[in-house]
């Protein structure tokens, strides 16, 4: 077989899975209720993230938070303060890319 197969959940409750951690990248599956947030951290990879229901309430270095609905595609740079939360009553589902993998010689 060529190919490697990755599996993810598909149920709707509070989730932060990695569904890939390998060298080359990081993808994480979560999914957010109305008041629940990411850990405020500084990005460890040049990240992005995909909403793909719901509403992202994001605040970044500090900033005024900014909403994002579903379909957005977001691209966060290394070292950067993060707030991620759900603010609305629709679940929120989004994937996040971090690339390359954190610890890859380009952070060094």
């Amino acid at each position: 077989m060529i190919e490697k197969v990755y599996n993810m959940s598909t149920r709707t409750d509070y989730v932060i899975e990695p569904v890939i951690k390998d060298d080359y990248v990081h993808y994480m599956h979560m999914v957010l209720h109305k008041g629940q947030a990411l850990p405020t951290h500084y990005t460890n990879a040049n990240i992005y993230m995909t909403v793909v229901t719901g509403t992202l309430t994001l605040s970044l270095s500090d900033e005024e938070f900014k909403v994002y609905p579903s379909g957005s595609i977001i691209n966060i740079p290394f070292r950067i303060k993060m707030i991620a939360q759900n603010e609305h009553d629709e679940i929120l589902e989004l994937f996040v890319v971090k690339t390359p993998a954190p610890g890859s010689e380009i952070y060094k």
